[in-house]
């Protein structure tokens, strides 16, 4: 797993998570640029870290709508970071095809033991995986 891709993540998350928490009222281009002004980013992927953002501000209602049915409450009760977690989650494995399902989801439960609540982890892991099975059953079908 690429370092920085694994902190354009972390970035995208906190990003998004902020983006939750406002409303939808501050724009992501906004909170983009103050995230890439203000904070040591390091060796981020910048890159990533933009498309992230933009595809999955721009994409959040269709995933909402396929993580729907997987959820065992209801999306308005997801906590914000786990919520963001899945959304990036499922962009990667919607639209990723380059990155191998497993990596996806070990990049998200990693995000998930750091930012999330004490069983995050295990959440995020259930409905990815499950997410997986759809998305991606060719891929999940090969050996390992």
């Amino acid at each position: 797993m690429s370092r920085a891709r694994s902190k354009a993540r972390r970035g995208a998350l906190q990003a998004l998570y902020q983006w939750q928490l406002s409303g939808g009222d501050d724009s992501l281009d906004a909170i983009e640029r103050q995230f890439l002004a203000e904070r040591d980013l390091g060796d981020i992927d910048a890159e990533y870290f933009h498309e992230l953002l933009t595809e999955v501000g721009r994409r959040c209602g269709d995933f909402d709508r396929r993580l729907a049915p997987l959820l065992d409450r209801p999306l308005a009760q997801l906590d914000p970071v786990e919520h963001a977690i899945l959304w990036i989650g499922c962009y990667e494995l919607e639209a990723r095809w380059d990155i191998p399902f497993r990596v996806v989801i070990a990049e998200a439960l990693e995000l998930a033991r750091q930012f999330g609540g004490e069983n995050a982890h295990r959440y995020v892991n259930a409905i990815l995986d499950r997410l997986a099975r759809e998305l991606r059953a060719a891929e999940r079908a090969l050996p390992t």
